[in-house]
C-alpha cells in the first residue's frame, strides 16, 4: 500500500511514471523519507505530495482499483491484459507474442467481415467485465 500511495500521490502532480520507476529502482528501500526524497528528486512539491500520501482519496482510489483488478482475476502482479484476455505472472515473451497472434487473427478476422478498424477493440472487449460488480 504504501508504494502505491506514493505512485498515486505523484500522479496527483502528474508524475506517476517518473515515481513508478522510482520505485521499481529501489524495491528494496521503501520507506517514507525515501518516497519523500524520491518526490524531491522527479521534481514534485513535497508539501502536497505528502498531503496526498495521507489522502483518504488516495487510498480510496488504490483499494478501488485493487477490488477491480480482484473481480477481473489479477490477484497478484504483474497481471496482464490484451484484449480483456488475463495473462498472470512474469511470463516469457513467447507468451505474449502468442496471446497478441491470437487476438491479432480475431481482429483481422472482424474487419474482413466488415468491422470498422477503428471499432474493433470495442466489439472485442463488449462482453467483457470492466469493473466490479
Amino acid at each position: 500500500m504504501p508504494a502505491a500511495k506514493a505512485a498515486e500521490a505523484a500522479a496527483e502532480q502528474g508524475k506517476f511514471w517518473e515515481m513508478h520507476d522510482k520505485l521499481f529502482e529501489n524495491n528494496k528501500d521503501m520507506t517514507d523519507a525515501n518516497f519523500e526524497v524520491w518526490a524531491k528528486d522527479i521534481g514534485l512539491k513535497v508539501s502536497q505530495f505528502k498531503k496526498d500520501m495521507a489522502s483518504s482519496d488516495v487510498e480510496d482510489r488504490i483499494k478501488e482499483q485493487q477490488a477491480q483488478g480482484m473481480t477481473l482475476g489479477a490477484r497478484g502482479t504483474p497481471a496482464f491484459f490484451v484484449n480483456g484476455r488475463f495473462l498472470s505472472g512474469a511470463q516469457p515473451q513467447a507468451a505474449f507474442e502468442k496471446l497478441i497472434d491470437e487476438e491479432m487473427k480475431k481482429a483481422e478476422k472482424l474487419v474482413a467481415a466488415g468491422t470498422a478498424r477503428r471499432d474493433v477493440y470495442d466489439k472485442v472487449i463488449a462482453k467483457g467485465a470492466t469493473k466490479p460488480e
